[in-house]
């Protein structure tokens, strides 16, 4: 089973990974209409899958109440982090909104639940100093960069407290539980442009089939991979292993788009690996989960 999580979370985090450049890619789309786009297209494609699990009774009135608690945090995840990138430098916004594993080890630690061995502790530090290796630089801590550094972390929080809601309901089914969320989260984001005035279309018939993609791939494969993962694993792990997501994108938008990496990305982009391979690698004592009982 073990086995099963890592290959699970490798998966999910290539595939989220294709998020930032099919986001790119589907410019002059507003980027909360075209998140929100992507969640909506998502969910259309798990509607029947999240029917069929209300039906079959593995998705309860529990899991759809806690299902609109997701989707409003995945919404806040993506507006948040949306916001910030007009507000600071994409490196500082980057760098804050991975500071996820780090909240929910603290979390972990508060409440002694899913508390972090001492291996994860050593993982947490060197992604931390993999993304402030990338980004740490670009931070400002006033004016406009400061609100956008806030919004950023905020990001992290809200797809902390994603993680922690999957948790705590233990075996949710991934596809209708996922599908829930996304409908709630497309929605929330597609309200929000509304009211700043942006179309809730995309710019073109182009950036329709780019962010048909960003719900394919990242959406459909990468999230529900993640929100799998959690039934064998906890929160701080699936979290780390998301860190990996920036190492990922930077080496898509190499290939796919002809941008450079920087010496400072290949230097932040390696310590990362090493943190997400301290955190996965023998995974059998590090990964599974007591029943309860």
């Amino acid at each position: 089973m073990g086995r099963r999580v890592v290959a699970a979370l490798a998966i999910a985090v290539l595939a989220i990974s294709f998020a930032g450049p099919l986001f790119r890619l589907a410019a002059p789309t507003p980027p909360l209409v075209a998140s929100g786009l992507r969640l909506l297209l998502a969910a259309t494609c798990l509607l029947p899958f999240s029917l069929r699990a209300h039906r079959q009774g593995r998705l309860p009135a529990t899991h759809l109440r806690w299902g609109v608690v997701a989707g409003g945090l995945y919404g806040l995840h993506f507006g948040a982090w949306v916001w910030s990138l007009k507000l600071t430098s994409v490196a500082a916004s980057v760098t804050l909104v991975t500071a996820t594993p780090l909240l929910l080890a603290i979390i972990g630690v508060a409440t002694g639940r899913d508390r972090p061995t001492g291996r994860l502790w050593l993982a947490i530090g060197l992604a931390t100093a993999g993304v402030g290796v990338i980004g740490g630089a670009h931070l400002e801590l006033a004016g406009d960069a400061l609100v956008g550094d806030a919004l950023a972390l905020l990001g992290a929080a809200a797809m902390a407290g994603y993680l922690l809601v999957v948790r705590r309901l233990g075996r949710v089914d991934p596809l209708g539980f996922t599908g829930i969320a996304a409908a709630v989260g497309g929605v929330t984001l597609l309200g929000t442009a509304l009211v700043l005035g942006h179309a809730p279309v995309a710019a073109s018939p182009a950036a329709w089939g780019w962010l048909a993609l960003a719900a394919a791939i990242p959406q459909l494969v990468g999230h529900s991979l993640l929100t799998w993962s959690l039934r064998h694993t906890t929160p701080t792990v699936v979290g780390l292993a998301t860190v990996g997501e920036p190492v990922g994108a930077s080496l898509i938008a190499w290939l796919v788009l002809g941008e450079a990496v920087t010496g400072e990305v290949a230097a932040g982009s390696a310590i990362i690996l090493v943190a997400v391979v301290t955190a996965l690698w023998r995974p059998r004592p590090a990964l599974l989960v007591e029943e309860d009982g």
